[in-house]
């Protein structure tokens, strides 16, 4: 265990500027957004801030009627906030590793419950994954991020990332799924064997099937969700 005096600690730990632009990591699982005007984030990520920022959480109406029916069935999951001003607001999340990813006008699909951050540059719109309905609560939807500028995304522990090629599809745990690129549509398939094996419920045999030309990051962890209520 390190010891350190309080100036040593302070010196060791305090924020910095990187000079890196509107995200910075200021730790591997410590985001910093340098505000000036609007971003969107995850619903109960702020930590800290300094400066005058107003927080606003995502309006039932904020993308139609159609988005209203979704997020009703998302839960709150999927509830994002929209943080407005000046200032430096500090972004965690679980103490989750944070990946920041630059979209050059491109699309890619991330898990409700992984994505941070993301410039309001970016369209986002909430997916469902009707066939899992009632068996994964949080798995049951996904944000669909486009356009270009900056997201930040986050994962258990090292992301992996799987290349998707045509005639060799990739099979992944949903619970263990962080994101896929924009072009790919996952199948929902059941392993009755793998049942078997487990044990720990119906959610464990489910599993995503990606075909086609593309990428999938999985994270070395399954996330555990709350089962629906029937």
């Amino acid at each position: 265990m390190n010891k350190y005096s309080i100036t040593e600690f302070i010196k060791n730990t305090e924020q910095e500027d990187k000079g890196e632009g509107f995200f910075e990591l200021e730790t591997p699982r410590l985001l910093e957004v340098n505000l000036d005007g609007l971003v969107w984030a995850k619903a109960g990520s702020m930590v800290a801030y300094h400066g005058r920022i107003k927080f606003e959480r995502e309006g039932i109406l904020e993308h139609g009627i159609g988005a209203m029916f979704k997020k009703a069935l998302t839960g709150e999951g999927a509830t994002l906030m929209k943080a407005n001003g000046q200032g430096k607001l500090y972004l965690a999340d679980s103490g989750k590793k944070i990946i920041i990813l630059y979209l050059q006008n491109e699309a890619i699909y991330v898990n409700g419950n992984d994505l941070l951050a993301f410039e309001p540059s970016i369209n986002h719109n909430i997916k469902l994954m009707r066939k899992v309905a009632g068996m994964m609560a949080g798995g049951l939807f996904n944000v669909r991020c486009e356009g270009t500028g900056m997201i930040a995304i986050t994962t258990h522990y090292e992301p992996l990332t799987l290349r998707v090629t045509p005639g060799k599809p990739v099979i992944t745990d949903p619970n263990a799924t962080v994101a896929w690129s924009g072009n790919l549509q996952p199948e929902f398939q059941t392993d009755i064997s793998l049942k078997t094996f487990i044990g720990r419920g119906s959610g464990e045999s489910i599993q995503m099937r990606f075909e086609g030309d593309g990428f999938v990051i999985i994270q070395p962890y399954e996330e555990v969700y709350m089962q629906t209520q029937s």
